[in-house]
């Protein structure tokens, strides 16, 4: 598979990256991102746009044709923002680039890394929750071969994953033992991130039963070797 991943910096991006590096049916990763990661690895293939979130034009189409699975984990907090900035990075820039995609890699796998309580009505009263039930409704719209949104809630960080949003390192570091204990005792609703990691790229192998994946469908995924549709 060629994948293509936006967000690798992050602490999902960095999850999935780590998957698609070690899995011997991936044969090259493209990541776009502002900035340089801080590896190299024969698959991978750095593509460093620092303004491709105002201009998405700045990636290439060389990049975007030829795609097997496209993994995207780009996503900010919504505190401080307002529903017109939040809905700008959040559904328009994603709506942006996946719509090229789909014009270049049709038969492509997309797999959109949402939240927890995203609002699939669209009508609720959480401004994030919203937004993201928007994103997630239009990119299911779209002509991909396959189109998945993954929801999961509480994440532990493994393998040196580290959020970028500053309150979430916080949590992580007070409650990391814990987090350990949760994922032994409940590991079907507290996931790590080499879980997700695992269970996106067996969507881009196989697909899933369902289009929007919680966290209980994303632990099942990821231990899951047949195809599923």
């Amino acid at each position: 598979m060629r994948v293509l991943i936006f967000g690798a910096s992050g602490m999902v991006g960095g999850g999935v990256l780590r998957a698609c590096l070690r899995a011997p049916d991936v044969e090259k990763v493209v990541s776009v991102g502002r900035t340089a990661l801080a590896m190299t690895h024969a698959k991978l293939i750095q593509s460093v746009r620092p303004n491709f979130a105002i201009d998405p034009s700045t990636i290439l189409d060389d990049e975007l044709c030829g795609v097997d699975a496209c993994f995207y984990c780009l996503g900010v907090s919504s505190s401080g923002m307002t529903e017109e900035q939040y809905t700008a990075v959040t559904y328009r820039l994603t709506l942006l680039i996946a719509e090229r995609l789909a014009n270049l890699s049709p038969n492509a796998t997309f797999v959109y890394v949402s939240g927890a309580g995203a609002d699939s009505s669209e009508q609720g009263n959480s401004m994030w929750a919203r937004v993201r039930g928007k994103t997630e409704n239009a990119l299911l719209r779209l002509p991909f071969k396959r189109v998945h949104a993954i929801r999961p809630a509480v994440i532990q960080p493994l393998n040196n994953q580290v959020s970028k949003t500053d309150s979430y390192r916080v949590f992580y570091k007070v409650f990391g033992p814990l987090l350990t204990v949760g994922r032994k005792l409940f590991p079907s609703h507290v996931l790590s991130t080499e879980v997700i990691g695992q269970a996106m790229l067996q969507i881009a192998r196989h697909g899933a039963y369902v289009p929007v994946l919680d966290s209980p469908a994303i632990y099942a995924v990821s231990l899951s070797k047949a195809e599923l549709r």
